[in-house]
């Protein structure tokens, strides 16, 4: 008579299943360094002619992005008595700039790594979710906010063009849609999930899984505020580093051009469909600063530059965080 099987662990199912999306993530890692090695080869050259001075300022602001989003997570945990150490939390950053970067799926993968690793930590799953909804919505509102600003320096500059507001207008009107989407899925989650949505079996799990956030914490308006405002604080330190690429290489430029320049080249990221917008972001940071009166290898230079500090040095401390994460996991 053959044993009678043994039932499966859910914890050993989750640790599994965490192993193998850690060891992929890695992979992927991998492949993206080999695929843009160039990219990283001129990262290196141009640090090599730069100011010393500038480069640790820029560091130092790159650093302070980290920060400010380990804050807004932070924030919203403890708004749903969560606590979650702030050590753990800048790791986390890392590791979902990470996972965002080398599996570019419009932030699915990064934001699985969130949840999965603050449930890790002791946070219930409502609450963990919670905090990943809450810091989109406080991203977009931020960035909405941040492109009207964009029309007003170009409207003060006389550099504003029908080309330039359409697509400022096109982000805004996806800026708006995002937040008040996610405030429609927690609804409806917490209620009754549409029934031409009952038969897919992974749409019915998403929209539970969103409506198990606390209603308390996703709709506190001044929660939201605060999240938007580090996170503003958080595009201010982005355009301060592409100004400082700008200045480490000798190059005088109005700080509205650093501005422009990161602001419409994050805009092309979010609403193009290339993979870390990579040649998209590069092509409208340069067509921006020009449009300033930036030489044209200087746009160039500072632009691979910013690049490297925002995209590619991350991916180093990332990737070790992720490796002791599947250390871990496996253990």
């Amino acid at each position: 008579m053959p044993a009678p099987k043994q039932p499966i662990d859910a914890r050993e199912m989750a640790s599994s299943w965490r192993s193998w999306l850690l060891a992929a993530l890695l992979i992927a890692g991998l492949v993206v360094a080999v695929l843009h090695w160039a990219d990283v080869k001129r990262f290196a050259a141009l640090v090599a002619q730069a100011e010393p001075l500038w480069l640790i300022v820029a560091t130092g602001l790159q650093l302070s992005t980290y920060v400010g989003l380990a804050a807004q997570w932070g924030l919203a945990l403890r708004n749903g008595h969560s606590g979650v150490g702030a050590g753990e939390l800048l790791r986390l950053t890392l590791a979902k700039h990470f996972a965002d970067q080398v599996v570019p799926t419009a932030g699915v993968s990064g934001n699985v790594v969130l949840v999965d690793r603050l449930m890790r930590l002791g946070v219930k799953r409502g609450k963990a979710v919670a905090t990943l909804l809450l810091q989109i919505v406080g991203y977009y509102i931020s960035y909405a906010l941040g492109a009207l600003w964009v029309l007003v320096v170009l409207w003060w500059k006389s550099r504003t063009s029908l080309l330039l507001t359409g697509a400022v207008l096109l982000f805004l009107a996806v800026a708006a849609g995002i937040p008040a989407l996610i405030l429609w899925l927690h609804r409806r989650g917490q209620h009754r999930v549409p029934s031409w949505l009952m038969r897919w079996s992974k749409a019915r799990s998403f929209f539970e899984m969103v409506g198990e956030a606390p209603a308390k914490m996703v709709r506190d308006r001044s929660l939201i505020a605060w999240l938007t405002l580090f996170n503003a604080l958080v595009l201010l330190a982005d355009t301060g580093t592409m100004h400082v690429c700008l200045l480490a290489l000798g190059v005088h430029a109005p700080l509205s051009a650093s501005y422009v320049a990161f602001m419409m080249a994050s805009i092309a990221v979010i609403l193009g469909p290339v993979p870390m917008g990579l040649g998209s972001f590069e092509a409208v940071s340069i067509a921006m600063l020009r449009l300033f009166g930036v030489p044209f290898e200087a746009a160039i230079s500072a632009t691979l530059m910013f690049r490297g500090f925002t995209l590619w040095l991350p991916l180093i401390p990332g990737g070790m965080v992720l490796r002791k994460e599947l250390k871990e996991s496996r253990s």
